[in-house]
């Protein structure tokens, strides 16, 4: 990046640094465990044998459970297209959300994907106990739920819950919506296309808004901001414990701008010189 700047730093109209791509796994860390899950269905379900059965049951009640709440709700519930990107299928109900300054689940996209899970299986030789079973953690494909938030904090936003325990989630954020909202409410104008920002009108607000960007703005309760209602509202859990949140990834980014009247003179740098100022 410094020999770029180097090269090219006359043609540069700004630099900024954010925080592009966040991806956080949630877990439910009462049914993280095989024990965790001997207890939740002993002792608070009261379930003298855990079987597949009552796992199944578990996962039944948590869907009918999202049907019902799209429903009642009005909201969207389809199953994804093979072939077709989630984030371009719903595209068009986030611009309505935008329109109509709503905040909130907009869309409901359905998908059989692999995922973490639990085996049950009965020991091979008798025990003292007739109801122990064997519990282990596996991987399998099963129903998962992504819900598509428009944010008053972070914009939009995508929340992904596996419908089998574990029930584990994954909150899919992009620092540039986050920045985006940032300069709407400071009034500072912008134009923005798909992950950059072209033109500013105050680089260095530009830079505060990335700065903003910590881990308080996903703690605070920001999907249900005062333009939303219950309508609205992400499901919070899938179980009777909470979630606590794991950064999985998060990928920052160095954007810089030319001018629009910027030109690269033919004999001003080899293509030696280009790719290694560019890292290529």
């Amino acid at each position: 990046m410094d020999l770029f700047t180097r090269l090219f730093g006359d043609l540069l109209a700004f630099v900024y640094h954010c925080f592009d791509r966040i991806v956080i796994h949630g877990y439910l860390t009462g049914l993280s465990r095989p024990e965790h899950v001997v207890h939740f269905f002993r002792e608070v379900g009261g379930a003298p044998v855990i079987s597949k059965e009552i796992l199944s049951e578990r996962t039944h009640r948590y869907q009918s459970w999202v049907e019902a709440f799209a429903r009642n709700h009005g909201i969207p519930i389809e199953w994804a297209e093979k072939g077709v990107r989630k984030e371009d299928f719903v595209l068009r109900w986030q611009r309505r959300m935008v329109r109509k300054n709503a905040y909130g689940v907009y869309f409901i996209l359905k998908s059989m994907e692999l995922g973490p899970t639990f085996r049950i299986s009965a020991p091979k030789y008798p025990t003292q106990d007739p109801n122990y079973r064997i519990i282990a953690h596996q991987r399998s494909r099963f129903t998962h739920y992504y819900f598509y938030i428009r944010d008053q904090t972070l914009g939009p936003i995508v929340m992904r819950i596996g419908s089998f325990l574990p029930f584990q989630a994954t909150y899919y954020l992009n620092g540039h919506s986050f920045i985006e909202h940032q300069l709407k409410a400071a009034n500072v104008d912008f134009r923005k296309d798909d992950n950059a920002f072209l033109a500013v009108g105050d680089v260095a607000a530009l830079q505060a808004a990335a700065d903003k960007l910590s881990p308080e703005s996903f703690a605070s309760d920001s999907t249900t901001g005062p333009s939303s209602s219950a309508r609205n509202s992400p499901p919070r859990s899938a179980g009777r414990s909470s979630y606590h949140a794991a950064m999985r990834s998060v990928r920052s980014s160095t954007a810089s701008i030319l001018s629009s009247s910027a030109t690269f003179p033919s004999t001003s740098c080899s293509s030696e010189a280009v790719s290694l100022a560019c890292g290529d």
